[in-house]
């Protein structure tokens, strides 16, 4: 009796063998998958050559090469100046390009008009975490869900994945909201240090008790997400906005007494400050994300 079961490593195309592209590239070869690969600047791209990979001499050839075609280059630009051109009849465009939500929503009607199903990715990893599994890393994927379905254990082999919705804007979205939230919690660790600089106090020893309460306070980020589902935002609070603000002037003394500039936490607390001047000191903090919402202005 003949075997006819179908192989699941799916031979696969990568446009792009940086940093990023060449740890994806490395994961699929090392599951068994046949990989074609292409560079704008071909040297790069032959270190995965003696790893099985294919290098193709121009991004058409690799197209040509395979259905699922993957996309990891510099910007939305690179990725439209490495396609023109190419026929796409067909093929399955996957682009972990880092870009806009504008960007993944052009894009997909630009592939579309050209016989292609697309889904644009956000990947939530830096290269070491890539094939690593355990530490934590994933993609975002958006876009044609039959796409992500038919191709989704080949596309869980560098990383996770997690598929946010079939508008193809989406991933770029919660990719760019997550990272917005990395940067503001990075700019408190920054002032965080700066205050205790000019002590004699270890940032060794201080980094621990930091990690604890970062943590501790993460989970703040549920209740404002109902919150802002429910509109109500004064059932519960605990600490209102009038006793933040308060509180805030001994943030701001304290960075006077050490001599460490206060840029990091004035933009935030300015917007407090505009909440509780519109009658809103009974709430906590979620009511900020009304002053931020531009359509409402």
């Amino acid at each position: 009796m003949t075997d006819t079961a179908v192989d699941p490593r799916t031979p696969l195309t990568l446009l792009g063998t940086g940093a990023m592209g060449t740890a994806l590239a490395r994961a699929w070869l090392a599951a068994g998958h046949e990989v074609t690969v292409w560079n704008r600047t071909a040297a790069r791209a032959e270190a995965l050559a003696a790893e099985g990979a294919t290098v193709a001499r121009s991004a058409a050839e690799a197209v040509a090469a395979n259905r699922l075609v993957v996309v990891c280059l510099l910007d939305d630009a690179s990725v439209g100046e490495a396609l023109d051109g190419t026929d796409l009849t067909g093929r399955d465009l996957v682009n972990l390009t880092t870009g806009t939500p504008g960007d993944g929503r052009t894009r997909a009607a630009w592939a579309e008009a050209r016989g292609a199903r697309f889904l644009d990715a956000g990947i939530m990893a830096v290269p070491p975490m890539i094939g690593a599994p355990g530490f934590g890393g994933y993609v975002l994927y958006s876009g044609s869900p039959e796409l992500f379905e038919e191709h989704r254990d080949t596309l869980t082999v560098p990383a996770g994945t997690r598929y946010v919705g079939a508008d193809p804007g989406f991933a770029a979205l919660y990719d760019v909201a997550l990272l917005s939230a990395m940067s503001g919690m990075f700019a408190g660790i920054a002032h965080a240090f700066a205050l205790i600089r000019p002590e004699d106090i270890a940032p060794k020893d201080f980094a621990p008790l930091l990690v604890d309460w970062l943590t501790a306070m993460a989970p703040a980020a549920h209740q404002s997400a109902e919150r802002l589902q429910s509109g109500d935002y004064t059932g519960g609070v605990v600490s209102n906005l009038a006793m933040q603000v308060a509180g805030n002037a001994t943030l701001l003394r304290t960075a006077g007494e050490q001599r460490v500039g206060p840029e990091l936490l004035t933009p935030y607390m300015e917007l407090m400050e505009r909440r509780l001047a519109q009658g809103h000191g009974e709430e906590d903090g979620t009511g900020i994300v009304e002053l931020l919402d531009l359509r409402a202005r």
